[in-house]
């Protein structure tokens, strides 16, 4: 089971207020996209076609806002079944009630269930492209199961195969690697892999060494968190006197890492996943916005843990935006790093993309990029009138239930407000069955 797939070759949103994201946020009002073969073919006013075409759907999209699909470029997904069981937690307390006590207790099954749930909650607000940070593999089937989950809800995916951060046991090379050949054979695929180690945040010199080299052997990027200390109190530092500071890695939060860190990131072509909603529930430190910004890092956003904070793209867009404008040392001036909506919605789309490596294929609607796209009710009473600035409306205003049509590869994964999944019901069920197994359901 699993998404219905209506595949229309062509497809025509006519007259749509078209939001694009690249080079820089613009709208374009009464303008339509042609989508062909799951690529976006032509953007623009008044696009010719012929009304005899029984190979084109035609999309009324006056009443929508048409723009790219969100990209969540950090979450651990397997948590889908602990939503809400962390959300009063510090960062001490999840990592001993989610990552200590229940992670073990994940069966396969569970991973299944928690991947398929996050992954469809994404595709319904819509969040078409994710990156799993899947700390939570104990064994090859757990690993199965999660990718197994990715495929079936149809979203776009770069699977992290993270290790269990209390299992050391779990940290096995040549698991990594059959994962890299049984699943990820091309690297065109819907969904590829990266390694997600823990890193030299938290973990010895020898043991990055190894995790990186190990990245290298297989070809995949590497997404890691990073924080100053408690093992390496500068870890981007730490990187580059041991040869492994590369491009294309994605460091996640950072709160604490002064500006020189992430000048070493800026430098060396990396790029950071932030996750403002829970960076300040669990009060990681200040925020990180608008520092990325100014330090010109491309920078996405992620939902990270629903245990503890919401998982849609338009509360991280909003939490982003109203934490930029932090007075960061407390002097009551303007610290120069307060963010626009534009800025932020660029975050959550192209620069989100660009920080997963996936920047020529999704993110914005440039002609031959993947039709991935989400269109809103503009009509929508928390939306009307979205004229006076569409940008600023979807970043402050918009919400999950105004998302009327979700495209992944030009295919429809919600259409008319409605998720196409063919089993919700069983994977809700499961779901509930998942959450007294673990025991974490209310008394």
């Amino acid at each position: 089971m699993g998404i219905e797939r209506h595949h229309t070759p062509r497809l025509l949103l006519r007259g749509g207020l078209v939001i694009d994201t690249a080079p820089h946020p613009v709208v374009h009002p009464h303008t339509d996209v042609l989508v062909e073969d799951g690529r976006i073919a032509a953007v623009g006013p008044g696009l010719p076609f012929d009304e005899s075409d029984t190979g084109l759907e035609v999309i009324d999209a006056r009443a929508l806002v048409v723009l790219p699909g969100f990209v969540d470029a950090h979450r651990h997904l397997w948590q889908g079944v602990l939503r809400s069981a962390a959300v009063d937690a510090s960062l001490d307390g999840y990592f001993s009630r989610v990552l200590g006590e229940l992670a073990g207790r994940f069966t396969p099954a569970d991973v299944r269930t928690g991947n398929l749930l996050g992954a469809l909650e994404c595709l319904d607000s819509g969040i078409t492209t994710v990156q799993d940070f899947s700390h939570v593999q104990y064994s090859p089937e757990h690993t199965a199961a999660a990718v197994e989950a990715l495929e079936e809800a149809g979203i776009r995916a770069v699977f992290g195969y993270g290790y269990p951060v209390f299992d050391e046991s779990a940290r096995q090379a040549d698991w990594v690697r059959k994962a890299r050949a049984a699943h990820f054979p091309s690297r065109d695929a819907r969904v590829t892999m990266a390694l997600a180690p823990v890193g030299p945040s938290f973990t010895p010199p020898e043991a990055v060494r190894e995790d990186w080299l190990l990245a290298r052997e297989l070809g995949l990027p590497v997404a890691v968190h990073v924080s100053a200390g408690p093992v390496a109190m500068r870890p981007i530092t730490a990187l580059r006197e041991q040869g492994l500071l590369t491009a294309g890695t994605l460091y996640v939060h950072g709160n604490s890492l002064p500006d020189s860190e992430l000048r070493l990131i800026a430098e060396s072509g990396g790029a950071v996943a932030i996750t403002p909603a829970i960076e300040a529930s669990m009060r990681f430190g200040a925020p990180m916005a608008g520092r990325l910004h100014r330090a010109g890092i491309t920078t996405g956003l992620g939902a990270d843990a629903v245990t503890s904070a919401p998982g849609d793209m338009f509360s991280q867009m909003r939490a982003a935006l109203m934490s930029s404008h932090f007075d960061g040392d407390g002097d009551g001036e303007d610290d120069g790093f307060a963010l626009k909506a534009a800025d932020v919605l660029r975050m959550a789309t192209a620069e989100g993309a660009a920080a997963l490596g996936l920047g020529e294929e999704v993110g914005s609607l440039g002609v031959g990029k993947r039709a991935d796209l989400v269109l809103l009710r503009a009509d929508a009473l928390n939306l009307a009138p979205v004229a006076h600035d569409p940008i600023g409306a979807v970043v402050t205003a918009a919400h999950p239930g105004n998302v009327d049509t979700v495209l992944v590869d030009g295919r429809a994964v919600k259409r008319d407000g409605r998720l196409l999944y063919e089993n919700l019901g069983g994977v809700l069920a499961e779901a509930h069955r998942a959450t007294e197994r673990l025991g974490t359901s209310a008394p």
